[in-house]
């Protein structure tokens, strides 16, 4: 019996999502987003958090589609250089950045029954500001759409390793396509510089990864390339706040507990 997964109108069989999978396993991102553009035309958008990988992406589908849509999750805590590039996306490509911000009574009931700062107290803290302030924006914003467009890559370790380029996302009801998958920090570096894509300074700085102000650090020579997120924490294993959920061969879901080779930037 045929499998089938299915969000707003849009179906794809187990066997073509494998068939589809094999196809891109050899292709150029430009490919993936061509395809992904064709099936799932303004019901796709980039979920961007203006790291090199996103910005790459954007400039990348905006050759493709002038009218590509870029969502982000506006946290209210992201540094000022993220404001800046997001800016600079803007008004490069005449795009509107849909942004999707926390609901502001959870976020004051949140700081005013664990403070401002409660990210540092413990990990669950951590994952319950994340989840307010990104996991919950993200589930609206993915409620509009057939599929998203992240900048994940393989080599960026945890449960990343495990990616295909177009899943089935069941926890959030949708496809998920990842052109990057096959792609490393330096090649993304190189795009962006060859086609002069605005990115953030921050960059320039030490932080290959780049999340909210405060949960993010400038990396030392020869430390992990996610070593700048929640940096306080003891599991190197961990570095995620729960967008990213990976399905593993047993069926189950993953979030960046199964490392796999070297982390890069995001």
């Amino acid at each position: 019996m045929t499998t089938v997964v299915q969000q707003l109108g849009q179906t794809i069989s187990a066997e073509e999502l494998k068939a589809l999978n094999r196809r891109f396993e050899s292709a150029s991102p430009q490919e993936i987003l061509r395809w992904a553009d064709s099936y799932f035309g303004p019901r796709a958008a980039i979920m961007s958090s203006f790291g090199l990988e996103d910005v790459a992406l954007t400039d990348m589908y905006w050759r493709i589609n002038p009218k590509v849509r870029v969502m982000t999750l506006e946290t209210g805590r992201l540094p000022t250089e993220t404001y800046t590039v997001m800016d600079q996306i803007k008004g490069r490509y005449d795009l509107e950045i849909e942004a999707f911000y926390p609901e502001y009574g959870a976020v004051a009931d949140m700081v005013a029954q664990h403070g401002f700062n409660l990210f540092y107290k413990s990990v669950d803290f951590r994952k319950m500001c994340c989840g307010v302030r990104k996991v919950a924006p993200l589930n609206r914003a993915l409620a509009t759409l057939d599929a998203w467009v992240t900048g994940l890559r393989r080599d960026q370790g945890m449960a990343r390793g495990l990616i295909q380029i177009v899943e089935w996302d069941a926890p959030h009801n949708n496809y998920k396509i990842n052109p990057l998958a096959n792609w490393n920090f330096e090649q993304v570096r190189e795009y962006v510089r060859d086609f002069k894509v605005p990115y953030n300074e921050l960059h320039d700085k030490g932080y290959p990864s780049i999340g909210c102000a405060p949960c993010t650090r400038a990396i030392k020579p020869g430390e992990d390339l996610r070593a700048g997120r929640w940096w306080w924490e003891n599991d190197p294993n961990a570095k995620e706040c729960g967008l990213h959920v990976v399905q593993k061969a047993d069926g189950s879901y993953s979030v960046g507990h199964a490392r796999n080779g070297a982390n890069g930037a995001r």
